[in-house]
């Protein structure tokens, strides 16, 4: 095997990593209060299409005003 297949592999891996934590990344940017479990979900239960969207759609949920 020469080199380039194996700097293609790692370029692939990282770009799917990426794709897979879309919906963590998402919470992480929006600040949302419980982006901690939304990480959890991704991880654990996001290899599942329903965990990916479960977290997707918690990740993009408007998050609630605390009235203080």
């Amino acid at each position: 095997m020469k080199i380039w297949t194996y700097i293609l592999g790692a370029i692939f891996l990282i770009a799917a990593l990426f794709v897979y934590l879309i919906p963590t990344v998402i919470a992480f940017r929006k600040g949302h209060p419980k982006r901690g479990l939304i990480f959890l979900v991704n991880l654990l239960l996001g290899i599942t299409v329903l965990g990916y969207i479960g977290a997707m759609l918690w990740a993009m949920a408007p998050s609630p005003v605390s009235d203080k």
